[in-house]
């Protein structure tokens, strides 16, 4: 069986996981070798590569063969048009395979992917990876109401691994609706894994030797919520740390910028084994955009989050989503969010041009001119690299403990990517001592 993550659309945020992984330009397509001639071919952020996982393993133990497993992304209708189009290019290349379509561009629009006639199989993304879905033959459409879905289903928290670091769904889903996003149509709402069952995953998954674990979902902050005694991120965050002392790294996949709860500052403060990175979804950074995009922070708010982690925590990083282009907005706004970039020290951004999605209010609102959306799009993104070479350069003569990805890239514990010569082995902690950067990472050699 072969795995590929496809990251090939610019979606607009919210992007679960993906967080700090999942670039405005996506990434190469990423295969897995497996066997019985099942390929799961992956779009859009990480919650839908640890989501394939779980469809992978639920394959093989189904006895599913010849098949092609399409996970779509449904952020921008580029991400859609990009899985109709694989769809049919696997239809020619694989006449006889099963071809199945989930995720949440097949659960907001199943119609239009069982309309194809490559199709043989829609499934919603509370029906993917249940016992038995992927052979289903008697129904070629199974996409139930996602906003009856109550639960995060018990193997959705089993843990995506690669040979670093293991990932591990809290949250699923999201309450909020803003302007510009479809996603809560394909993710239903906001419900939470419950703590003792989080817990004991990452205790597993740091009793096979992982040396970092991420917590990741659609709103991560939002996680408790909708358990009993509402708890909170924070109290889950510290409870992990307390109960499984020998994970080493615990790391947030991306955070709403509304809020930071009080247990989690005290952690960042506190506890070294929570890394200091967090990727905020700001989006904007002028108070009148952002309250037509409905978000729940203002420029101030973003601002002082930003410095109460720095007061606690003065390593941490940052890093954001941001729009450019959302309908309506002036250039004087639109520069409001590139000072922004400077005055809140962010050093790696994920910069998305505003694609408008039918369905959402903002694609109702007065449109900015497609090539002015990519000019500021251009520009954000050179603020960001300002952003980001200011970082690096601060990094210069420090020795840094990174987590080692692959032969020649580690991680800091700030997220900065850490470009090494000689041998270490993936998934251990080494210390690097920087002696440049190259504009996208640190250049280093392994400290004595």
């Amino acid at each position: 069986m072969t795995v590929y993550t496809v990251i090939k659309a610019q979606p607009t945020p919210p992007s679960p996981q993906e967080g700090p992984e999942v670039g405005e330009e996506g990434g190469p397509a990423v295969t897995m070798p497996g066997a019985n001639g099942v390929d799961v071919v992956t779009f859009g952020c990480r919650l839908n590569a640890y989501e394939s996982e779980a469809m992978r393993a639920r394959a093989a133990a189904d006895g599913l063969s010849d098949a092609v497993v399409f996970n779509t992304c449904a952020v921008t209708n580029e991400a859609v048009r990009q899985a109709r189009q694989a769809i049919r290019k696997a239809r020619r290349e694989r006449p006889d395979a099963r071809i199945i379509v989930t995720g949440c561009a097949a659960q907001i629009d199943p119609a239009a992917f069982a309309a194809m006639p490559e199709v043989d199989l829609v499934l919603g993304n509370a029906e993917k990876a249940a016992p038995g879905a992927l052979v289903e033959t008697t129904t070629r459409v199974r996409v139930n109401d996602i906003m009856s879905v109550k639960e995060t289903a018990g193997h959705l928290i089993d843990g995506l691994k690669d040979r670093a670091r293991a990932y591990v769904e809290v949250q699923n889903g999201c309450d909020h609706r803003c302007t510009f996003c479809i996603i809560p149509y394909g993710r239903g709402n906001s419900r939470s894994a419950p703590a003792g069952e989080v817990v004991e995953q990452v205790r597993k998954l740091a009793a096979e030797g992982y040396r970092e674990v991420v917590l990741t979902g659609v709103d991560v902050t939002s996680w408790g919520a909708d358990l009993p005694g509402e708890p909170t991120l924070g109290q889950l965050v510290g409870r992990i740390l307390r109960m499984v002392p020998d994970l080493p790294r615990l790391r947030l996949s991306s955070i709403d910028a509304a809020e930071i709860d009080p247990d989690l500052l005290k952690l960042f403060a506190e506890e070294q084994r929570l890394m200091p990175y967090l990727h905020l979804s700001l989006q904007a950074g002028d108070d009148l955009i952002l309250k037509r995009m409905k978000r729940r922070h203002n420029r101030t708010d973003a601002l002082n989050l930003v410095a109460s982690v720095r007061a606690v925590r003065p390593d941490v990083a940052f890093g954001a989503d941001l729009i450019a282009g959302f309908p309506t907005e002036s250039e004087e706004a639109f520069e409001n969010t590139v000072r922004l970039v400077e005055e809140a020290g962010l050093a790696f951004l994920h910069v998305f041009p505003y694609s408008a999605r039918p369905g959402t209010p903002a694609a109702r609102m007065p449109p900015v001119k497609g090539p002015v959306i990519k000019d500021r799009a251009k520009r954000l993104r050179e603020a960001g690299q300002r952003g980001l070479e200011r970082h690096l350069a601060a990094q210069v003569g420090r020795v840094l403990p990174g987590l080692v990805e692959r032969d020649g890239l580690a991680r800091a514990e700030d997220f900065t990517e850490i470009a090494f010569t000689g041998e270490a082995p993936a998934g251990e902690i080494v210390a690097f001592r920087v002696t440049g950067h190259d504009g996208t990472r640190v250049i280093a050699e392994r400290a004595a």
